[in-house]
């Protein structure tokens, strides 16, 4: 036998016994992994970072990446997957409590790794000891595992890695596995390479999607101009598809109770997870629930004015309380709160302070905002220019605080302003120069990020763009209607 065909002969070997090794390790079921991974979504769930908008962005959007790697690696015929660079914000907890010198002031730490395995149960591993959090109980996960395969692997012949040679490659003409991941995690695509491999195929997405948003702006509008709404929104980012159905649903319990809709007038309505009103007065339309809770909900619409109304009183009085100073509520940067929620913290807050006589200039602290937290210690004072105030803070010990940090938060709001009213000229600037049908990015981009991505793209002027939905991110991706994700940082 020739060399050439004793290698082709150990080759297909190789092959049919990885091949068959690795299925084993993939049939670690989906729930297992949820259940394995239970310390690490505790960790790094997006609703514990409310307070931090940019690091709530950056860990939903890994964990949307890491459960599509995992989805793909229990598909059948899988073969093999591109390494994949993920980062997370990781929060201090009692498992993770003596990572002390990694934690940032703010109480978690950035980690960063690349996914690289072809089974379930290394991916899980690989995740759990690179945010350094406990892997026992993964053990007994792996003893079930594999008890669960033992019968099948009679007829299998013993298999082990073979660490091959670099002249085996160099011979073969095979791929070498080890350079390949060297690779991936020293080379990071340029935004011209990036976009020449993945423009077809948004643009062959975005044209499949056309029909659906045509759709979707119809029905929007006319639900907007039948029952006389503000607009119509959408809580995540959902896709067009979705987002049809959804309105579609909307559209015939209309043509079924047209009296249902009436109270709607003048409002926003937004497509949630959960019904009811939030924060900024709008209506909640949660997506699980049935036209009978929706109908319900309209019917206690009344009650939900009355109860903003309470609300906006309430605000007024602590801003004369306060020197000026107005209370507000920003969604994009957390969790939707319910209107009944901000009234129960307004009111704990009020009553707080009418307890002490403080003596601040009605018009001292005119033109500042504040949010109110209730599970905070301290007051702080945000980079954006707003304080971020705890329901419980003592009085004397607030009114000292905002006298103290007036003058900083007054310099960092007007330089906010200043970078959202440059952010929005280069936006329309891109918008033209580009032929961009949109241009937008996620909460966790700063206008200063924004601003400098967009003036960077005017230089670029790719024509691969040219009439496609582009939103800045931190990483690339073609979303399934084919609008294009790219990270504000490119590299050119």
């Amino acid at each position: 036998m020739s060399v050439i065909s004793l290698l082709r002969c150990t080759v297909r070997l190789k092959k049919k016994h990885v091949a068959t090794y690795l299925f084993q390790l993939r049939a670690l079921s989906g729930a297992d992994a949820v259940n394995a991974l239970r310390p690490f979504y505790f960790a790094v769930h997006p609703d514990f970072f409310y307070q931090y908008p940019r690091e709530r962005e950056v860990n939903e959007n890994s964990l949307k990446r890491l459960n599509g790697y995992l989805e793909n690696l229990q598909m059948p015929g899988f073969s093999s997957l591109k390494p994949m660079e993920l980062t997370f914000y990781v929060r201090d907890t009692k498992d993770s409590g003596d990572l002390q010198p990694d934690l940032l002031t703010s109480g978690f730490r950035s980690v960063s790794f690349t996914l690289h395995t072809n089974d379930v149960f290394s991916t899980v591993m690989n995740v759990l000891k690179s945010c350094s959090l406990p892997v026992e109980h993964m053990q007994g996960l792996k003893a079930r595992t594999e008890s669960t395969k033992r019968p099948s692997e009679a007829g299998v012949p013993f298999y082990r890695t073979i660490k091959w040679d670099k002249s085996y490659y160099t011979f073969t003409g095979f791929r070498d596995p080890e350079e390949d991941l060297k690779q991936a995690r020293r080379v990071e695509p340029t935004l011209s390479l990036w976009l020449r491999n993945n423009e077809p195929e948004a643009a062959a997405k975005h044209s499949v999607s056309l029909p659906r948003r045509e759709e979707l702006s119809r029905l929007k509008k006319e639900l907007c101009n039948r029952f006389d709404l503000a607009d119509i929104s959408w809580q995540r980012s959902w896709g067009v598809a979705h987002r049809c159905c959804q309105l579609q649903s909307l559209s015939r319990l209309s043509q079924q109770s047209p009296e249902a809709l009436i109270t709607l007038q003048g409002h926003t309505v937004v497509f949630a997870d959960q019904s009811g009103m939030n924060a900024s007065g709008h209506v909640m339309l949660g997506t699980m629930d049935v036209h009978h809770q929706w109908t319900k909900l309209f019917q206690q619409l009344p009650s939900y004015r009355n109860l903003q109304q309470q609300t906006d009183w309430l605000k007024e009085r602590i801003s004369l309380l306060l020197g000026g100073t107005q209370v507000v509520h920003m969604e994009r940067l957390g969790p939707v709160q319910p209107i009944t929620e901000l009234y129960s913290t307004l009111s704990l807050f009020h009553k707080n302070l009418m307890s002490w006589h403080l003596r601040l200039h009605p018009r001292s602290l005119q033109g500042l905002t504040m949010l109110l937290e209730n599970d905070l210690s301290n007051p702080r004072l945000h980079e954006m220019g707003h304080f971020i105030i705890p329901t419980n803070c003592d009085p004397p010990k607030l009114q000292v605080f905002l006298q103290s940090h007036a003058h900083k938060a007054r310099e960092r709001t007007h330089t906010k302003n200043q970078l959202q009213a440059e952010e929005e000229v280069v936006v329309q600037q891109c918008l033209q120069s580009l032929s961009l049908r949109s241009l937008s990015k996620e909460p966790s981009v700063s206008s200063s990020q924004m601003i400098q991505c967009c003036k960077r793209l005017l230089e670029q002027r790719s024509p691969l763009m040219q009439g496609l939905h582009v939103c800045i991110s931190h990483f690339y991706s073609v979303m399934q209607d084919g609008d294009l994700c790219l990270p504000w940082d490119w590299k050119s």
